[in-house]
């Protein structure tokens, strides 16, 4: 009895196996936002610094700055922000003073199109707007995947019933 209950878990487990295996793209990937690989934003125009500990006009510098760290430290102070609205990685990144971190408003679901918008349960932040992933064709799975021309996008996958 025991011998076939053990034969029966390992011919499911098998079958699970090469069932899950047929399907390999994630529906939704639960990836942070702020994580995805990237460990800094490279700015698509140097920003310049402001040197607020120098009194004197001749010891004042203002250095240049072309990479922000994700996630990077920043005052909300518009004057002291070194992520206000700051185009970074060819255009695909737009940085702003989020409480006091730099974020990507194109891409957190946390802040998406601006500081505080949370997108639902279920959505990507994709472009600045919060996306249903599940059953978009622009946007299937995850944000840019595109299905083919007349192709339906069901659960997060292209052509799958």
């Amino acid at each position: 009895m025991a011998s076939n209950t053990l034969n029966l878990i390992a011919i499911l487990s098998l079958t699970i196996t090469i069932l899950l295996s047929l399907y390999p793209q994630p529906a939704f990937s639960f990836q942070m936002e702020d994580f995805d690989g990237e460990e800094e934003y490279v700015l698509d125009h140097p920003v310049i610094i402001p040197n607020l500990r120098s009194r004197s006009r001749f010891l004042k510098t203002s250095p240049t700055k072309d990479k922000i760290r994700k996630g990077a430290d920043c005052d909300p102070h518009p004057s002291l922000n070194i992520c206000k609205g700051i185009s970074a990685n060819n255009g695909t990144s737009l940085l702003y003073c989020c409480k006091t971190h730099c974020r990507n408003v194109l891409s957190d679901r946390n802040n998406c199109g601006k500081c505080g918008n949370r997108c639902k349960f279920g959505q990507r932040c994709c472009g600045g707007v919060c996306t249903n992933v599940a059953n978009n064709v622009n946007h299937c799975g995850k944000c840019g995947n595109q299905c083919s021309s007349g192709v339906q996008c069901d659960n997060g996958f292209c052509g799958y019933a």
